[in-house]
């Protein structure tokens, strides 16, 4: 399928009745904002009656206009597209995103004035490499957030964030058997669409204070 390169710079998913929340959402390193897991999950979201907005960092951005990959941004342009993204917001709003559009919302929630932040596997650390932690912001929560995290998951997996120094105040979900794109193992009966199912009851829950 030819990739569409004309999408806008946000890209909304609509619930059928009045929003209950409105959550600006951010991709993964890898994958853009119309990537399968995002479609799905932004489509669970507006389920449960959150206005989704969608928008790719430049590095993403750039792929689609050129069709070459490219790595991800610094994390300083990174944060500032961000920031101009969030600044076009109206009303109450919370930020989000998936690996590392989750971990860019967690630092910035606060600044922008998001009433919180919902991550969607959250880097931990690399993989294969625990002692890079990237938790340090966690510690000392500005706003309430909520991490949504598959227990098979490489970025960091029960056992390793049981001993992480978190503010309390920080919610976390485990997926049973998830991997960091929620896919289950097979002998568990569930497919990833359950367990993006799952990931939305719980982020919705957390943005309307249900």
């Amino acid at each position: 399928m030819k990739e569409d390169k004309t999408l806008p710079a946000f890209l909304v998913n609509e619930p059928s009745t009045a929003p209950l929340a409105q959550l600006m959402l951010a991709h993964g390193a890898g994958a853009p904002m119309d990537s399968p897991f995002m479609n799905l999950l932004a489509a669970a979201l507006a389920a449960r009656g959150v206005r989704v907005l969608r928008f790719e960092f430049p590095y993403m951005a750039e792929r689609r206009r050129t069709g070459g990959k490219r790595p991800p941004n610094p994390m300083s342009v990174l944060k500032q597209a961000f920031r101009l993204q969030a600044a076009q917001l109206q009303g109450r709003f919370f930020v989000g995103g998936k690996s590392m559009g989750g971990r860019v919302a967690s630092m910035l929630a606060a600044e922008v004035g998001a009433a919180g932040f919902v991550c969607f596997g959250y880097p931990f650390h690399p993989p294969g490499k625990p002692e890079r932690m990237r938790t340090e912001h966690l510690g000392v929560l500005q706003c309430p957030g909520l991490i949504v995290q598959g227990t098979r998951d490489p970025f960091g997996k029960p056992d390793e964030v049981a001993g992480y120094d978190l503010d309390p105040a920080l919610g976390l979900l485990w997926l049973d058997g998830g991997e960091h794109d929620f896919r289950p193992l097979k002998s568990s009966g569930l497919t990833q669409h359950d367990l993006i199912e799952q990931a939305a009851d719980a982020a919705a829950a957390f943005m309307t204070g249900q």
